[in-house]
């Protein structure tokens, strides 16, 4: 069918591609798949879909060195929207953790009350209902009112969303340093349970069922949000204020209760969150996973602003809002349960034979391209690599020219008085940390602990990194962080089951940033060093 552009008649140059961060060997790529030029709404798709935020073009390779498989993964890291542990009785635990950094820096509340709710609906969106929040955040001196400002800022977005939707936040931890100043790290942590039969896929399925948008309206906010967080931070970053989502708890709420009710009907084939890359990822994800074609019509999109073209509302990141694949003939146990919870449920279109993301606009096709091409098929590159220079001034330590202290009671409250390890009071009482009464330990324990209602089983949860050894030595600093969460899980009375990560880094374009001191390979061998040590010991025990 030949492509249509009447609504969006914008010339693709080559300024535009460069804006869009497309580098000119991705838009040959582009020419290639498509076998035409795209028009500016699909060239916005795989800007987004492209980029290092939703593709990892750039760390994959590194990532996949992972371990991701073991007796008791129900879901591995990358198949779906969150990772699954079986921990027997026929129950699981869905968890995941994800960086909300760039937002963040431009506008602190809603960067951390947006970074939270996205992160719950990774967590309902596969069936399971949240139970716990954790954080892990860095930031610089507080001696500077722009840090300040960053972590009151921060740590009241992580209150408000928790604290309004009803989810504890149990744990964490907080850091300060200078090489943070005015870019900090927001990583927010959310694991939910689930019945092990009850999970749902990210997937369209089935030619003919209908596709719904469900929950909140889409408007501008947030608009390339995916895109922008995989640019480096500048001066200039505060002008990308826009590409900041806006959160309501309240609406989260609602949706997810109304997606767990789903859950338990016979009516849904699968659910996905629109988060990054809102409408693009939420449709060509769903697709690329059931093999299947997507089509739907930007006419029926729920929209609270006026005058939206079709480039805006597919990669609009509003928050609160999911895309269902239901099954055909069950729309009004859909339509129901989202009406009974006040919420949008409109049919937007439907799963289709082939392999094509289809848009339409009032009929008219405004985007037209492989689901795979943007979900699995973008490039993937090798970095350079070189050793920072820093590494070798760094690692040289004379102890002997350290002078013994006089005072060692002084050094002591010396180093109580740093932010880094002085009481996180301040932040953790601003936290409901009691809301559904199961919390056992309360913040400042080794590791956060929930009991899990109606038996006998409770989880243990830590999230921890001492960034100063990643600085000093990246891959020590790695290996202590795992072992550091599995000691405080261990020193709970808990068995480490499982992990998952959020990786912090800077610009990947950089060869000192890209730098892997060890082969890749040395991660898989000392993690599985790590779990033979643990279950010795846990035999030892008798566990």
């Amino acid at each position: 069918m030949p492509m249509t552009m009447t609504l969006e008649k914008i010339k693709i140059t080559p300024e535009l591609i460069a804006k869009h961060g497309i580098t000119d060997g991705e838009y040959q790529k582009i020419l290639a798949i498509l076998g035409r030029e795209p028009n500016i709404t699909e060239l916005g798709m795989f800007s987004v879909m492209w980029s290092e935020h939703c593709s990892y073009k750039n760390s994959k390779p590194v990532l996949k060195t992972f371990p991701t498989q073991g007796a008791k993964v129900l879901v591995k890291a990358g198949e779906e929207n969150a990772g699954i542990l079986d921990i027997g009785d026929g129950l699981a635990i869905c968890f995941k953790i994800e960086s909300h950094n760039h937002p963040s820096a431009v506008e602190p509340f809603q960067g951390a009350a947006t970074g939270v709710g996205g992160i719950l609906r990774d967590i309902f969106t596969m069936g399971a209902r949240p139970v716990l929040l954790m954080n892990s955040l860095r930031f610089g001196s507080l001696d500077q009112a722009k840090n300040r400002r960053l972590f009151s800022g921060v740590v009241a977005g992580i209150a408000h969303y928790g604290n309004c939707i009803g989810v504890p936040t149990i744990g964490g931890e907080v850091y300060f340093n200078d090489c943070y100043e005015g870019n900090p790290l927001v990583n927010a942590m959310c694991l939910g349970i689930i019945k092990k039969d009850e999970i749902i896929k990210g997937k369209a399925a089935g030619v003919g069922n209908p596709v719904y948008y469900v929950g909140s309206t889409t408007g501008r906010d947030g608009l390339g949000g995916a895109a922008f967080a995989s640019r480096e931070l500048t001066e200039e970053s505060h002008e990308d204020r826009p590409a900041v989502q806006v959160g309501d708890p309240f609406m989260e709420k609602l949706l997810l209760e109304a997606c767990l009710e789903l859950a338990q009907t016979d009516a849904i084939v699968g659910m996905q969150d629109m988060g990054a890359a809102g409408l693009t990822c939420a449709t060509c994800e769903t697709s690329a996973r059931g093999s299947t074609g997507i089509e739907i019509d930007l006419a029926k999109v729920p929209l609270r602003e006026t005058k939206m073209i079709p480039y805006e509302i597919m990669l609009s990141e509003s928050q609160e809002r999911m895309l269902i694949i239901a099954k055909k003939g069950k729309e009004k146990i859909v339509e129901d349960i989202f009406a009974k919870w006040d919420l949008h449920a409109a049919k937007i279109g439907e799963v289709k034979d082939g392999n094509l993301t289809r848009i339409l606009d009032h009929g008219e096709l405004v985007a037209e391209i492989p689901s795979k091409a943007l979900a699995d098929e973008g490039p993937i590159y090798i970095r350079e690599e070189k050793k920072p220079a820093y590494l070798e001034e760094a690692q040289k330590l004379d102890l002997s020219k350290i002078p013994q202290p006089k005072d060692f009671n002084a050094v002591l409250k010396k180093l109580l008085d740093h932010p880094s390890i002085a009481s996180k009071s301040w932040v953790w009482q601003k936290y409901d940390h009691m809301v559904r009464t199961d919390t056992v330990f309360y913040p400042g324990h080794d590791a956060a602990l929930i009991r899990i209602k109606g038996t006998s089983k409770g989880i243990a949860v830590s999230t921890d990194c001492n960034s100063l050894y990643c600085y000093l030595d990246p891959f020590e600093g790695g290996k202590i962080a795992v072992a550091e969460s599995a000691r405080n899980v261990v020193c709970s009375g808990a068995v480490p089951m499982g992990m998952t990560n959020c990786l912090n880094f800077g610009n990947p374009m950089k060869p000192e940033i890209f730098w892997l001191p060890r082969p890749p390979s040395a991660w898989s061998g000392f993690l599985k060093i790590l779990k033979n040590a643990y279950l010795l010991f846990f035999r030892r025990k008798g566990i």
